[in-house]
């Protein structure tokens, strides 16, 4: 498949309230977002590593200069048999999973288009409903946290997901697991703590959550093994693993008992998919995180969610509960009566953007043709 012209855009989509984590807080989700065409059939890609490096060394800014002066010339105008020949010729670049991803993801996107097959059936998933987590951030008070646990339960979600930081953390797990006895809640640090807070790691053993989800460095695997032998509760790994070989060492390390694959995180959907078959082989289960994205990314990953191993509800979101106008139409919505999704049918990319709420939105734009 010969790749005729990249369109990289670089956005900014306001968030309805800000998203606070242990690395911050976000007014609005930085974006890049991948059209690639080959004659008259597009794919697109989304990538989501924000306007800081906060969760990961990379930012949007970063990915769109790398995409459109490095890693774009290198792709465009040439072809391209499968997306790991994609990958392993920008293999020769050193990390930047981000910015690789964009256009790895536009690819796959594009190649299921061409091949007429929607996306999931591509990547070898079943057509199959994929359950949703309800996430929350870190809130304004305990009381308001509460609230929104209790509206989350009575709709049914299956899982609920806390972001926790130093300050945020054993009162508010200990008030909610009063208040819930029987919920299943995890945490998920972003990689806020260290070692030195192993007496804290003790203290939420007591506390019955699925897992803890990186809770140390942000690509550190050795501590991170070194942690799981301390303690119960299952580590989830996160910003940890980035790449195929990195999900192979936090094996071999015993570093982990979950993995959340993101696509962006880890070099694009062919990678995902091989982390996700490690991780199966090896006993792991594995789950679909997500970078607050539009419905262009978020579809991407409704159609990962389908592969058998995303056994755990992932971080998969109806357009409604972060934005007030997405870019896509239609927007991602629940399955009518369900606390989750149906994947597309539709070859190529599950929701198409809409050009003019994406110029709209779009800070700096770049053509390579």
């Amino acid at each position: 498949m010969k790749v005729d012209r990249i369109e990289v855009f670089c956005v900014a989509l306001p968030l309805i309230y800000p998203w606070k984590t242990a690395y911050g807080e976000d007014a609005d989700v930085h974006s890049i977002l991948v059209r690639m065409l080959s004659g008259n059939q597009e794919g697109w890609g989304e990538i989501t590593p924000l306007f800081a490096p906060t969760y990961s060394p990379e930012t949007a800014s970063s990915a769109f200069f790398l995409i459109t002066e490095i890693f774009g010339p290198q792709v465009v105008r040439k072809e391209w048999e499968s997306a790991s020949a994609l990958r392993d010729h920008l293999s020769a670049f050193k990390g930047n999973s981000f910015a690789k991803a964009g256009i790895e993801i536009a690819w796959g996107n594009l190649e299921a288009e061409i091949r007429e097959t929607p996306l999931h059936r591509l990547l070898g998933g079943k057509t199959r409903f994929v359950e949703a987590g309800q996430d929350f951030g870190v809130q304004d008070s305990i009381d308001l946290l509460l609230e929104n646990i209790e509206k989350a339960v009575q709709q049914g979600f299956k899982r609920i997901k806390l972001k926790a930081r130093p300050g945020w953390d054993l009162e508010m797990l200990q008030t909610v697991r009063s208040a819930f006895p029987r919920m299943t809640f995890h945490i998920d640090c972003n990689s806020g703590y260290t070692l030195d807070h192993l007496p804290f790691f003790q203290k939420v053993d007591r506390l019955g959550l699925a897992m803890i989800e990186q809770p140390l460095f942000h690509d550190d695997l050795v501590e991170h093994a070194e942690l799981q032998k301390q303690v119960e509760t299952p580590i989830c790994l996160d910003e940890s693993v980035k790449s195929v070989r990195d999900m192979r060492l936090a094996i071999k390390l015993k570093s982990c008992r979950y993995v959340n694959i993101k696509p962006g995180r880890v070099r694009g959907l062919q990678s995902a998919l091989e982390i996700h078959n490690l991780a199966r082989d090896h006993g792991i289960p594995a789950w679909v995180g997500g970078m607050l994205e539009s419905g262009v990314g978020s579809g991407i990953n409704i159609e990962l969610a389908t592969l058998e191993n995303f056994t755990y509800p992932g971080d998969l979101f109806p357009s409604e509960r972060f934005y007030v106008e997405d870019l896509t139409e239609p927007p991602v919505q629940f399955a009518p009566g369900k606390l989750g999704f149906q994947p597309s049918l539709v070859p190529g990319i599950p929701y198409e953007p809409v050009m003019d709420r994406v110029e709209k939105k779009t800070l700096k734009k770049a053509v390579l043709k």
